[in-house]
Parts: C-alpha cells; structure tokens; sequence
C-alpha cells in the first residue's frame, strides 16, 4: 500500500464523520488562535510601553526632589537606613532642586557626558481662555528651549521660542494639539493671544501631536519660558523637576553619575539616602522590556494549556474511531495489509486533524489582531504563528500515536470477530 493511498483511506475515514472531525479540530484552533492572540496583546502591550517612554527620549535624565526621613539627611520614604534599620522619623519635605542646581550641571568640566540641562517648573490650575472658549490645561510648563529636544516634542506649526525670549521673560507659549482644538478649532492659533489665569501670552507654536499615554493626554500641555511663568504663575520657588539630556545613548550612565556626583556635593549628600531621584529613560525602558517580554511569554504557555486540552480531547476521538473501525482494521490486515500501513493511517488522520484546526487558529488569530483589544492594538508575531501550527501538528502526532499503535496491533481474527 503505497502513501497516496493511506492518504485515502485517512481522509476517508475523516469525512465519514464530519461533526466529531469538525468537534475535534474546534479544540485545537481555540488552542492555536489563543497561543497567538494573547502573544501578540503581549507584544502590542510591549510596543505602546516602548514607544511612550521613547517619548521622553532615550538618553534622558528627569531628577526630581523626594521625601525623606527626619535625622536622616535625605532619604526616600520607606528606604532602610544605612544600619539596616528602616527610617522611621517623620516624613519632611526634601531640600528642594533650585535655579542654581540646574545651573551647576551645565558645568563642562563637572559633566562633560551632560548635553543640554532644562529646568522646569509647572504652573497647577491653569485655564486659558480665547475670547468665548475656555479650557483648563492639564499641564503648564515653564522652562527653557532645550527641553523640547530632550523630551522629544517637536513643533510642527509656527517654532520654539529661544534663549532671548528666555532672558527676557517674553510670555510666549507653545501649545499642544489639544489646547489649540478647545480653544481655537480650526482658527489658525499662531500670533494669537491666549489669557492664563489673566496673564496675555503670545501663541508662537503648536506640538506634534502626542497622543495619550494611560490616562494622560500628552497633547494637553502648554510650554513658556521659564521666567516667564516663575513671574506670572507658579512664583520664584523651587523647581518641580531638571531634565537632562545626555550627549548620546551610551553616555546616559555617565551622564547619570555626573549628576548624581555634583547633586550630592551640593545638597552635603554623605550616604545613599539622596533627597532627591534620578529617572533614566534608558534604565526604564531595559526594564520594562524585560517585564513585558516576561509577560507575554507567561500568557503564551497559559494559553498552550488550550492546545494541551486539544491534544486529548484528539486521543479520546481517536480511541473512539479505532473501536468503531475494529472490524475495518481487521479486513484490511485479512487482505495483507501491514501493520505499518494502518498504523500510518490513524497516525495521518489525527495529524491532518490538528493541521487544519492549527490553520483554523491561525486564519482567526490573524482575523483578531486586526481590532484592538482592551485599548491594545495587537502585533501579531511571527515566531509564535510558527511556533503554534507546529506545536499543533506534534500534538496531533503525540496525541495519536497511541489510538494509532493500539489499532496496528490488532490481530486479524480478534478484529474480525468485533461486535
């Protein structure tokens, strides 16, 4: 009996039951669609987290003042002294970052891997008004001309404003997409004049649009020099935040330790509880990485346990098929059929059984990735498509050996005598 005609046979005694084929395939397409699906919400889910904090630049440091301990020179709420003992003082407010902070970090010598340092205050409870519209900003920033570079937010109408409206504390603002649609609609925003909280500033750009990240709208932000908003908003205090940019992407360690460096001379920082945190980009991003890409291999072998289910509910069908095709088994082997013959039989059935539900679960997988889910856009994975159809077609092989071993085995006479 050559292949093509075990091919035959196999298929033919696939159609002679189409629903418990039908039946079967259905276990090992929820398995593959689900092995696929939920890999590539991992992977969408890891992409969006990626590309928000890219967003803030690969190569950026935002430091920011925090909490500390009483008596204990500056450290973060909840951290253990340098004893071994947690700090358990009351909580006060850290030395503050200032003007002169920001400015010592500029220093060349002190922090050559440092390219650019911006400051930056923001001004809470901002509402803008243009003539009848009024909207509450979300974010009014005040800081200088570097700060777009370093946290990647292009202009892509009007420009920046420079270093001379930043010595000369012009109120200019660039706002975000946001902004311009609640106040302006389609009116053409450059050279307008926009009211915050009473003060006139002059729109001189607009941002790329950002879109949002979680449940903050980065388009909702508007960005003024520095003394500026210190002048007519927030006050002459301390500074909420300095970002600093690194002169590249492999200078950002560096670039941290520079900083960490100068900050503690400054704030008379002796032991590891600084008054103030350091937020690397390129830190968070590795780290994130490898959570998600830990995450998404966790939801692949949650769902494999579909193709696990699959795989027996196959065995258990093919143990049926066997019993009910014992006297067929027999006839064949009368006639001069080889074991081998039969064996590849049931072994092809139960395989082209979990190939045509493995493309079953591949034709739906790729049908879902094309909606979001859960605010998720999916990205379907190509590894995990090859991975899934493959681990299929081994199931339906593993998984039927044993029907199939058990029908090769039966001697003609006993199979002939089958009720």
């Amino acid at each position: 009996m050559n292949q093509l005609e075990i091919l035959r046979f196999a298929l033919r005694g696939l159609l002679a039951n189409k629903m418990r084929s039908s039946l079967t395939t259905l276990g090992i397409l929820i398995g593959v669609a689900a092995v696929i699906m939920l890999v590539a919400v991992g992977e969408g889910s890891s992409q969006s987290i990626t590309r928000n904090i890219q967003r803030l630049g690969a190569n950026t440091l935002t430091i920011s003042p925090q909490f500390s301990g009483g008596g204990g020179g500056g450290g973060g709420g909840g951290m253990r002294a340098p004893g071994g003992g947690a700090n358990t003082g009351p909580r006060t407010q850290a030395r503050q970052l200032s003007l002169a902070d920001a400015k010592a970090l500029t220093d060349k010598t002190l922090a050559p891997s440092v390219s650019s340092v911006s400051p930056v205050v923001t001004a809470s409870s901002s509402t803008a008004t243009y003539g009848a519209a009024s909207h509450a900003i979300s974010q009014f920033v005040g800081t200088y001309p570097s700060y777009f570079e370093a946290v990647n937010k292009p202009v892509t109408k009007g420009t920046y404003f420079f270093n001379d409206d930043v010595l000369a504390a012009r109120k200019v603002v660039v706002l975000g997409q946001t902004v311009v649609e609640e106040l302006f609609g389609t009116v053409d925003p450059i050279g307008k004049q926009v009211s915050v909280s009473g003060v006139p500033f002059t729109v001189v750009g607009v941002l790329k649009e950002a879109g949002s990240t979680g449940m903050q709208d980065a388009d909702d932000v508007a960005i003024a020099p520095l003394p500026a908003v210190q002048q007519s908003l927030s006050g002459f205090g301390s500074l909420n935040s300095i970002v600093v940019q690194a002169s590249g992407a492999e200078t950002t360690t560096a670039a941290q330790a520079e900083v960490t460096a100068i900050l503690n001379q400054r704030h008379g920082i002796t032991n590891d509880n600084a008054d103030y945190r350091i937020l690397n980009q390129a830190t968070l991003q590795e780290t994130v990485s490898a959570a998600t890409g830990t995450f998404t291999v966790l939801l692949g072998a949650v769902a494999a346990i579909s193709l696990l289910v699959g795989g027996i509910g196959i065995t258990n069908i093919m143990l049926v098929t066997v019993t009910e095709r014992t006297r067929e088994i027999g006839i064949r082997k009368a006639i001069g059929a080889p074991r081998s013959a039969i064996l590849g039989q049931f072994l092809l059935e139960a395989t082209l059984l979990s190939l045509v539900g493995g493309l079953s679960g591949v034709l739906v997988a790729f049908i879902g990735t094309r909606f979001t889910v859960a605010g998720i856009e999916p990205v379907l994975v190509p590894s995990s498509v090859a991975l899934a159809l493959g681990v299929s077609v081994g199931i339906g092989l593993f998984f039927g050996s044993y029907p199939a071993n058990r029908a090769a085995k039966l001697r003609p006479i006993q199979a002939l005598r089958h009720e």
